[in-house]
């Protein structure tokens, strides 16, 4: 799977602190990836961030605070749409693709 660096991200550090802080507080044990074109290089001003939670324990257990999350990003004062995506929810081929390019922003908790 090719992992990309977190500098590779097309986002602000004060945005990217702000997501980290949220989801350490509604998703400490969820595995984070950000994917799409802000990780490819494609991204513009008006471009979402495409997120997906993942389930280290168990990758087909879905993230029970995903609505959560989502309420809290959608309250936050990031100013990009957030397009957030449960893995156990997703389509094996949408995975696949996720695969292809993505960033970890957080590594979860397999406990």
């Amino acid at each position: 799977m090719p992992k990309r660096e977190i500098a590779e991200l097309d986002l602000s550090p004060r945005h990217l602190a702000v997501l980290r802080q949220l989801l350490a507080q509604y998703a400490p044990q969820a595995q984070v990836w950000v994917y799409g074109s802000r990780v490819t290089g494609g991204a513009h001003e008006g471009s979402d961030l495409d997120i997906v939670l993942r389930n280290p324990a168990n990758l087909n257990q879905a993230i029970a605070v995903w609505c959560d999350l989502q309420e809290a990003l959608r309250e936050s004062d990031l100013p990009m749409l957030i397009d957030l995506h449960d893995w156990a929810r997703l389509p094996p081929e949408f995975q696949r693709n996720i695969e292809r390019a993505y960033v970890e922003l957080q590594p979860g908790d397999e406990a």
